[in-house]
């Protein structure tokens, strides 16, 4: 399993859950072993991670005519019918053959070719210190591309990202959660899919489909069982808002397409104007990604932002449960000091942390 690294541990809890019990976690990675079942219900059912790939081949090869020698002993007939067309991802760091496109050049030559108008097949090729580890991609697109994400406000997070939010901070459905700077609606659309029982990757095609191994009947099993979501009881309110308009209609929009428009609340209107959404009062979670600077123009000071966000959440979400997703965990003190790192990631080339606590 391929996914942001800091998401890990997180992946690996989602396997454990779908009855894979060993597993070897990898920075940006989780190893383990699957049946045919559970390589498709990794597939539909994990919300954290970016591919599954399944191993094909390691060996260690110091000259292009070793790669080619033992490129022609791999069996390819597991993933490719003679219509799939490979694509190669190769990366190299310290190996004797460091050229990657002569590398790509010599497994192109090696695999089956397929029809110039058929479906891809993604191969991903890893060579550290001469050893080759050769993974077939089962996923296709990648699993944080839900298919409703067309309108993006600035900076969007990943839907995988947003996943392993809600879960580091513990969210259920049973609880209310509030984004007061939800952007394209990320955090709470995936809060909305959460609440619904929507598996995240429901109604999408996956590359495991075309393999001659593909198994109709077990496929059929796992998508009996997405069709057949455990909704949460009750309806907690899950607020999207942004004192930018243009951002909650974005969010609107892809809520829409992820058909979770209806869970929604969307507010345009700053954080100054936070309120608890439940009637009662009752607690839940504020959880966001704040501007971060830098690569994101965020208009007001963000200081001044943060420490905005802190003073009215604790005024009028006392006892809520906060998510803070930061590159300055400096700026998270004018928010509350004292918060815990949940989440170590790295996201676009730059650190990031998750922060939380409770509002006092």
């Amino acid at each position: 399993m391929v996914c942001p690294p800091g998401l890990e541990q997180l992946v690996a809890a989602e396997l454990a859950g779908l009855g894979v019990r060993r597993t070897r976690v990898e920075k940006g990675g989780v190893a383990c072993r699957l049946t045919f079942r559970q390589l498709y219900a990794a597939n539909v059912f994990l919300s954290c991670a970016t591919r599954v790939l399944v191993r094909a081949a390691t060996f260690t090869v110091r000259s292009f005519a070793d790669l080619q020698r033992r490129l022609g002993e791999v069996d390819w007939s597991g993933w490719f019918d003679g219509t799939s067309r490979p694509r190669v991802r190769v990366t190299t760091r310290r190996s004797m053959l460091w050229h990657e496109a002569a590398v790509v050049e010599r497994f192109e030559s090696a695999l089956p070719r397929g029809s110039t108008d058929g479906p891809e097949q993604l191969l991903v090729v890893r060579a550290v210190r001469d050893r080759f580890v050769v993974s077939v991609d089962s996923s296709g697109a990648a699993l944080h591309q839900r298919g409703w994400r067309l309108d993006q406000a600035k900076a969007p997070l990943r839907e995988s990202v947003a996943a392993g939010i809600l879960s580091a901070c513990r969210w259920d459905p049973s609880t209310p959660l509030v984004d007061p700077m939800c952007g394209s609606g990320t955090i709470a659309i995936e809060a909305a899919t959460r609440a619904a029982g929507h598996a995240p990757g429901l109604g999408r095609d996956f590359s495991f489909q075309r393999w001659p191994t593909f198994q109709p009947g077990t496929w059929a099993s796992v998508t009996a069982e997405a069709d057949s979501p455990a909704a949460s009881t009750g309806h907690h309110a899950i607020v999207a808002a942004d004192r930018d308009a243009g951002a909650v209609e974005a969010a609107r929009a892809n809520a829409e397409r992820a058909g979770v428009v209806d869970r929604i609340q969307f507010v345009n209107a700053p954080i100054s104007a936070l309120e608890n959404p439940e009637p009662d009062g009752g607690p839940g979670h504020l959880i966001t990604n704040p501007p971060w600077g830098g690569r994101v123009s965020a208009g007001d000071d963000l200081r001044n932002l943060y420490a905005t966000l802190g003073r009215v959440g604790s005024g009028h979400l006392a006892g809520w449960g906060l998510g803070l997703l930061v590159a300055d965990r400096d700026l998270a003190r004018q928010v509350r000091p004292g918060l815990t790192e949940s989440l170590q990631l790295e996201l676009g080339g730059r650190q990031a942390w998750l922060l939380t606590g409770r509002f006092g």
